[in-house]
């Protein structure tokens, strides 16, 4: 592991603080919530990241033949799932920070996101089966890789958030506000295109 090192932090770096759902939704969260008040959706996917790169770990060699019949229905569920946040992300801008509080950035959405997210499942799969293969047969070494690798997404998550907030501090007005989460929406819109293969 230790010449394989740098590289597996570059791909866990790039993977998990480059765009995607998980930091495109945080960031949207945060600029119309605030940091504190998008926390708990933070959690949800930290604990969700966790849950899943545990399984990944747990399956890898099984998932792996799997994978081909299991990606094509987790691509078109994980789309679907998108398109909603993105549709809760623009009601939230038209609806009143309150109310959308209530309803989006909750831990329970944090979490779902992460069962249908293609991206951090295959990147889960990748890891074990590329960088981590040794920690597979030890629960506990598992363990630990799936809670390191779910501080990584924790990280990312709460820095895009704090990005969200910062703008909100700085740019504190209502067309700002749906510009931007305008701007988030679309870019899951694309990440559902991508992922759902149209694109």
């Amino acid at each position: 592991m230790g010449e394989m090192l740098p590289a597996f932090l570059s791909y866990v770096f790039v993977t998990t603080f480059t765009p995607g759902p998980n930091n495109v939704s945080s960031a949207s969260m945060g600029i119309t919530y605030g940091y504190r008040r998008t926390l708990r959706y933070i959690m949800g996917i930290t604990a969700g990241f966790a849950v899943i790169m545990f399984l990944c770990g747990l399956l890898t060699e099984s998932v792996i033949g799997f994978l081909p019949r299991l990606e094509s229905v987790l691509r078109i569920v994980g789309a679907l799932y998108m398109l909603y946040l993105a549709y809760m992300i623009l009601r939230a801008s038209s609806h009143g920070e309150q109310e959308g509080e209530k309803t989006i950035a909750t831990f329970t959405r944090g979490l779902l996101l992460q069962v249908v997210n293609v991206k951090v499942i295959i990147y889960g799969i990748t890891v074990f089966s590329g960088f981590l293969v040794e920690v597979i047969t030890n629960f506990w070494q598992l363990v630990l890789a799936s809670v390191l690798l779910a501080t990584f997404a924790f990280a990312s998550t709460s820095v895009w958030a704090l990005f969200g907030n910062g703008l909100k501090r700085y740019f504190a007005n209502r067309t700002f506000t749906f510009v931007f989460n305008a701007v988030m929406a679309a870019l899951l819109v694309y990440s559902a295109a991508v992922i759902s293969g149209i694109l």
